[in-house]
This record gives C-alpha cells, structure tokens and sequence, in this order.
C-alpha cells in the first residue's frame, strides 16, 4: 500500500467515558459515535501527563514530561526535540497544523510546514507555577466561574478560535486535492472544545432539552493531598457549585461535545467532497479528559480515570477491522505508530522513544510484551513530582510527599477502594515502588522542575520589561499569491482552482 494520508482530530480536556463508545449514555455524538463503531477503538487509553502543554507535548516527541522538561502549562519545548511532524516530514509528508497545540517558546513549528492559525493560548512563560510559594494563587489558574456561571450563549472565544480552526482546515483540504503535486499529508486539527468555561451557543444548548444529564458517579469528594490541593487551585474553597449549576456546566459540556461532533462531520465531508476519504487514515484523541465533578473535583490536574483517560479511535476501514482494543497504551505510543504507518524506509525506533508502535495492534494481532502506561504530573497543584503506573489491572499513583494510591480497576473502575494499606496487597505495592526506585530519581527531578520555574520567571519578567516581542505564531499569508492576480493567465488560473477539474479541450 502507498503510505496513507493522516488526518489526526484533536478535541481539548474530552474525557473518554462521556462518549458513547465508552460507555458514556448522555452526550449526543453521532459522527463519532459511527467512527467508533467502524474503527479500532482503544479502550484503555491514557495522557502521560494530565495538562494541556505537557501532554501535547509527548504526543509530538514520544518521550515522557521529565525527558523533555515538559513541566506545565509554560514549559518551553526544545525546538531540538524530534518530533512525529519532523519525522513524517523527513519520510515525504507534508505536514500541517490547523489549531491550538499549546508550543511555548521561540520554535511554534516544530516540523509543521505550515501552521495554518495561530493558537488560543499564550506562546510565552507567563503561565509558570510556582511551587515555592505554593498558596499564592496567580490569576491564570483556573477557576469555579467556569462552573457557577455555566450555560448557553451566542458567541464565545472558543468558538470563534474553532471555527476558524475548522474553516482553514478544510480550505487547505481542497487546496491539497487540487494540487498535482500533493504528497502523502499528515494534517492535525486540534479544537479547543469542549473545555472549560462551561459555555455551549444556545443550539448545542437546546439538543439537550428534555435528555436527563447524568449526574456525577461519585459525589463525594476525593480526600487524598493531591485533591485538596487540586480544589485550592481552582479556588473550590471560594465557591463551591450547586447542584443545578453542576448539571448545567454537565450540560454545556455535552453541548460542546456536539459541536466537536459536527466539526468533525464537517471535515469527514470535506474529505469525501475532494476524494481523499479512502487514503485517509481519521484518528481522534484528546490531550487529557475533565473530572466534571467527579469525586468534588472540576478539570484535570489528576491521575483518577476522568481526567487522564482519553479517546483514540483510528476509523481506516479499508486497512484496519472494526475492533477494541483491551490492553493499556498511551499517547507516547502515537509518534511511532505513525512512522510504522508512514512506511519510513529509515523508521527504525528511536532510542529516546518512550512509547511503542501500535500498529500491531490496530491489526488485531498480540503485542510483543505486556503493555503499560507510565505518567508523570509536574505541573500547578502538585508541590513535588507526581507519577502513575497503569498496568493491566492497576494503577498506581506516587509522590514522595503523599500518601501512595493503588487501585484494583478491574474491581473498583470507579478508583473508591485505595488498596495501598491492604495486607493483601502489599506485594504488588512494592514492586511498583520499586519500580519508581529504578525508573526515576524524584529528589533529582523536583529540582530540574525547581529551577526551571525559576529561570522561566526571570525570563518571562526580562521580556516583558521596554519593547515585547511575542513568540505567538502569526499565520503568513500571501495576498500576492491569493485569488486572482496578474502572474498567471486568468483561464489557467481559474481552471486550476476549480474542482473537480474540467477535461482538457481538444
């Protein structure tokens, strides 16, 4: 087979199980709920690191926060650090980018050849935490307005960066269709949908008149360090929800999952419209999933399931069966398994690779060991390094500052029996430790976290003193080359662009 085109749909804090596909019973998602239903869908799949900057981050590298210094929300990423637009390029894709990845510092490519709008998000270090003054709460931290002021609108920030999003992803669709010389393309588009605030226009706001919203499974709250420190962060210790203001921030929720929904049909179309469809490989992914009020706790920040379990589903029905896929995996899997697809003669893994191809898998066959997830947390509400271990059965979250979690998810799915101070689990408690004994130096690396704040800080406080030059991507484009202009024939130009192309005149 030729290698394939890549069209990778990125939604913003969904969380797997309100879908339908995992078990989700409310949210009204047909176009995904079809691409579920004739893809591959991996039922166990999780972020290596439960926040937006770090996560996407291993999603382009493969390699874990730590390796990389991908700390938090305003880490820089090393403009040295290969990534799978880097090595997709290299193999002949051309690569592009439409929508928020959260890339800070100077590099807002990294291995784009074409970045086709800016982000929703800050470029710079203004959004780094500060663990030395932990009780000081900056003004960018989230807060429980997205919560008590939740409902339906016009119009919001949100939906004005994703339909822009979506509109120069599909003009850039048709452009790739009309192009004679088009490669193999690998084109991501990531929607900032649906996260927080809590805020869906009134007609995603209406489907779900008269449809019960569910409310959380565990209402009370999780009462671990890491939790409480989590609800002071997001300032839960200022306003606490009511019941009704729950449901309708639930609500708006799934309104914004909808909206993702028809955004992705739109783009589905785009692709049957230009006859791409069948060359393409869809996958769909988030960077990390939302609590929503499970277990008292609202966005992300956590290992508990609702916020670092995610959705990856790849629908490629002439390569790949409809199938589940029951064994752990994670979104350091995601560079290899797209060189494996991309048919790199050069593919051969990268030692610095964390992750692992799942193409095996994706074509029902066995992995070659058994498969486990690895996290790391660095990022705001943590005050000391945080990592989890998830392996067939459990999951197992450390910090040297708390208490340790271990959890029987084929028992307890729902993460309410801590097992850590079970006599009967105190085997399997140990081995994890020493697990986390050979894999991390922790005192070495709460200080690399330490000192990068530091440096950030003083960097961030520099740049913004006399003339500011931002590092936020701004989309170049060339009015020259727009349209109709005078250096081509104006028949020729208005042939070329039209689609389909009309037979050539004898």
């Amino acid at each position: 087979m030729t290698p394939p085109n890549i069209l990778m749909v990125m939604a913003d804090q969904l969380t797997a199980s309100a879908l339908r596909c995992y078990g989700g019973k409310t949210a009204l998602t047909p176009t995904l709920d079809t691409l579920a239903a004739e893809g591959v869908v991996f039922d166990q799949f999780y972020c290596n690191s439960p926040l937006c900057a770090p996560s996407r981050y291993v999603l382009m590298s493969g390699q874990q926060p730590s390796a990389i210094g991908a700390f938090d929300n305003a880490a820089d990423f090393p403009a040295d650090t290969p990534t799978f637009a880097h090595y997709l390029r290299r193999a002949g894709y051309h690569t592009l980018l439409s929508g928020k990845m959260h890339f800070c510092g100077p590099d807002q490519l990294h291995g784009f050849e074409e970045r086709l709008t800016t982000d929703i998000y800050p470029a710079d270090y203004g959004w780094t935490p500060d663990w030395e003054h932990f009780d000081q709460r900056p003004g960018w931290y989230h807060t429980m307005d997205s919560v008590i002021d939740a409902g339906h609108c016009v119009r919001t920030n949100q939906i004005d960066f994703d339909e822009e999003v979506v509109t120069a992803a599909r003009q850039r669709l048709f452009d790739i269709a009309r192009d004679p010389k088009r490669r193999p393309f690998c084109m991501v588009v990531s929607m900032t949908h649906p996260h927080d605030p809590y805020v869906t226009p009134k007609a995603y706001w209406d489907r779900y008149e008269g449809v019960s919203i569910d409310e959380p499974t565990i209402r009370a709250p999780a009462t671990d360090p890491h939790s409480n420190r989590i609800r002071h962060v997001i300032g839960m210790n200022l306003q606490n929800p009511t019941a009704a203001q729950i449901q309708a921030a639930r609500r708006a929720y799934y309104g914004s999952m909808s909206f993702v929904d028809d955004q992705v049909l739109q783009l589905l179309n785009t692709l049957d419209q230009t006859g791409l469809r069948e060359d393409t490989i869809v996958i769909v992914l988030a960077d990390h999933g939302d609590m929503l009020g499970e277990k008292g706790l609202w966005f992300k920040m956590s290992f508990f399931e609702n916020a670092c379990r995610i959705p990856f589903i790849v629908h490629a029905p002439t390569r790949f069966q409809a199938r589940r896929v029951a064994n752990p995996a994670s979104l350091v899997d995601v560079l290899p398994t797209l060189v494996d697809l991309s048919q790199d003669p050069a593919r051969a893994a990268d030692p610095l690779w964390a992750g692992r191809s799942l193409l095996a898998e994706m074509r029902g066959e066995a992995p070659p060991s058994a498969p486990m997830v690895i996290g790391e947390y660095c990022g705001e509400a943590a005050i000391a390094p945080i990592v989890m271990i998830r392996d067939q059965r459990y999951k197992f979250i450390h910090s040297p500052v708390d208490p340790d979690q271990l959890y029987d998810l084929s028992l307890d799915p729902q993460e309410q029996h801590n097992l850590a101070s079970s006599a009967a689990h105190q085997a399997t408690l140990h081995a994890f430790r020493m697990y986390v004994a050979a894999h991390w130096d922790l005192p070495r690396l709460h200080q690399s976290v330490l000192a990068s704040q530091r440096r950030r800080h003083v960097v961030y406080q520099a740049l913004r003193q006399g003339h500011y030059t931002p590092w936020d991507h701004q989309p170049l484009r060339l009015a020259s080359k727009a349209y109709i202009r005078n250096d081509q024939e104006l028949n020729d130009l208005e042939a070329m662009a039209r689609f389909p192309t009309l037979p050539k005149k004898a």
